[in-house]
């Protein structure tokens, strides 16, 4: 798992979306980008699957977190998955998401699927089942 952090309008949803329109160059399987609006929709590149979450009612922890696991489930071939504001899409506070950086690590572990992830947050203030994955 990778950590794109920084406090609001450090230019994390802009790296994101440049590391997703890379990893399409050289992925073997499919590329997926999570994201709660539509703004982005053509800063990637098409062969990406570009999901609005709010089309889905996804609101929580728990309702991310089936989510995710429904991604990982209907397609054996994904390879990766972003995740622009893992925070901001839950309405929850990032100190409050351990069981969804836990569940990923597990789809990561059990699928071979690799997920990127950007967390508005300063490095000092990422939770520690955070910043374990912090370069």
């Amino acid at each position: 798992m990778k950590i794109i952090y920084g406090p609001k309008g450090t230019g994390k949803t802009k790296a994101i979306i440049d590391c997703a329109n890379k990893a399409i160059d050289e992925a073997k399987g499919h590329v997926i980008f999570i994201t709660d609006t539509k703004r982005y929709t053509h800063d990637i590149k098409y062969p990406i699957r570009f999901l609005d979450v709010t089309g889905f009612d996804v609101k929580s922890a728990e309702s991310l977190n089936g989510f995710l696991k429904g991604i990982v489930a209907a397609n054996g071939d994904n390879e990766y998955v972003f995740l622009d504001g893992v925070a901001r899409i839950t309405g929850e506070c990032l100190c409050k998401l351990e069981s969804i950086f836990a569940s990923m690590e597990k789809l990561e572990k059990d699928y071979g699927v690799k997920f990127i992830v950007t967390c508005s947050a300063s490095k000092e203030e990422l939770p520690d089942f955070v910043l374990k994955y912090v370069d």
